[in-house]
């Protein structure tokens, strides 16, 4: 070792001198010593090692260190898990949690876990009582169905069904909806899983009735639709209704299970949005079983729901596999709550924030977005650009496929700073800003920012010029 690396490394603090500085006894008191001190020794190694391999690098003086350490500390020990600000424009983005929960369901929440809860307790007679309860009535009324259960996602309610009703037997489903989603879930893994046999009828593009009457043998147990969520096929197409289908099932004694996907409680193309399959109205057509998502267009928490006939939801819930699919208290309080808006469509936009986003004016998100703009340009004078400006925005996870919204975004360029640079250090921030980045540019989608986050967009944009 060279004498200046020497002189560089004596530079280096001392673990306990750089803990009794008061920058860094706040951290302490926020994070507790044990993760604050780890993390103080592993900065001051990297920094050890850079000292020893890049011999020419001088130790920082000791108060820019601290506050160096302070603010790297700040961002690593804060949770993984925490609130952002959805800039992309995705109204339900799978990686930000799908829908954001109305004040109602928040309060629900937070009343789940104060403490204990009335989770699986009958409070008439102080015995064991049944979790599906808590929000079985309300999926009663608002399907029309006999019955219902709920499990963690609609994977996990697909497979019940067929494990439950198909097990060794066969499922007849047409090759246009032999769908994949997110994560690599595909319709014909998920079947096997459950121990039953997919059956193919049809093409990608065209399956008549009379495919799936052909197809049907003594192995067959169940006659399956599933809705194109995240694709669609155009063109010279068919497909057999939900109604056609049931009809069809009860006349060979076999079970119709429809997968609607999105899960759409009431009909969006009152709000001239495209239309997605009605619970209801596949109830009402005849559909023994009726499966879909609670976190997309219901806007709930994330679990799989099926509605249907008694009998055979009483069948699920016997299902060995339905304890390890089960939800939890948080879930049954943020669904009933979610759930109860739609008991009152005329306040139904105002309470719903997945709806209201969906159905927003673009008026209104052009107001937002000049008000952003408005805060950001005055920073931005000397040091980038920003434009308001037309766009698209989508429904995200499956929901309303190929569908444009039309929305207004900020557009910002910081000169010198890449957007990949930008857009990072905005999801760096204390609370993260995720973005969606264009032609260069970060591209902020005012469709999906509330007026109460435009600080925090402020704010990140600001911390960023002040490091430039």
């Amino acid at each position: 070792m060279t004498s200046e690396p020497r002189l560089s490394l004596q530079s280096l603090p001392k673990v306990d001198r750089v803990i009794e500085d008061p920058r860094v006894k706040l951290l302490l008191e926020r994070h507790g010593r044990t993760l604050v001190v780890d993390e103080l020794r592993r900065y001051l190694d990297r920094l050890r090692h850079t000292l020893l391999e890049q011999p020419a690098t001088d130790c920082p003086p000791y108060d820019a260190l601290v506050e160096d350490f302070v603010r790297e500390a700040e961002y690593t020990l804060l949770p993984t898990l925490r609130r952002c600000v959805n800039a992309a424009g995705i109204v339900l983005h799978t990686a930000l949690g799908r829908a954001p929960f109305a004040e109602e369901a928040q309060t629900a929440l937070q009343e789940a876990v104060l403490g204990y809860s009335t989770l699986q307790v009958n409070l008439e007679s102080g015995k064991r009582g049944d979790r599906h309860a808590h929000v079985e009535e309300l999926l009663k009324y608002l399907t029309g169905a006999e019955s219902a259960i709920v499990v963690n996602n609609n994977a996990a309610a697909t497979l019940l069904i067929l494990n439950t009703l198909a097990e060794g037997r066969e499922v007849v489903i047409s090759r246009g909806e032999l769908v994949e989603i997110g994560g690599s879930f595909r319709i014909p893994d998920v079947l096997r899983r459950s121990g039953a046999s997919l059956v193919e009828v049809g093409t990608t593009n065209r399956t008549h009735l009379r495919d799936y009457a052909g197809a049907i043998t003594e192995r067959t147990g169940v006659l399956m639709k599933v809705h194109q969520s995240n694709y669609r096929i155009i063109g010279f197409t068919s497909e057999v209704p939900i109604g056609e289908l049931a009809t069809l099932a009860h006349e060979r004694n076999l079970v119709a299970v429809d997968d609607v996907g999105s899960g759409a409680i009431v009909d969006l193309s009152r709000w001239h949005l495209p239309k997605e399959p009605v619970v209801r109205e596949s109830v009402a057509a005849g559909a023994d079983l009726v499966c879909f998502s609670g976190d997309k267009l219901i806007g709930g928490p994330q679990c799989g729901i099926v509605v249907g006939k008694k009998d055979l939801i009483d069948r699920l819930k016997r299902n060995q596999l339905t304890r390890a699919l089960r939800c939890d208290k948080m879930t049954y309080a943020v669904l009933a709550a979610t759930l109860r808006l739609f008991l009152d469509e005329d306040t139904l936009l105002a309470r719903h924030p997945v709806l209201r986003m969906l159905t927003m004016p673009e008026g209104e998100i052009e107001a937002r977005a000049r008000q952003l703009s408005g805060k950001l340009e005055p920073m931005l004078t000397a040091h980038g650009t920003l434009a308001v400006e037309r766009d698209t925005s989508e429904a995200g996870s499956g929901s309303l496929a190929g569908f444009a919204l039309r929305t207004w975004v900020v557009r910002v360029i910081i000169h010198g700073v890449t957007a990949e640079t930008v857009g990072r250090r905005l999801r760096q921030e204390e609370v993260p800003v995720i973005a969606r980045i264009s032609d260069d540019a970060i591209t902020l989608d005012c469709r999906t920012i509330s007026d109460g986050e435009i600080p925090c967009i402020v704010k990140a944009v600001a911390s960023i010029l002040r490091t430039m």
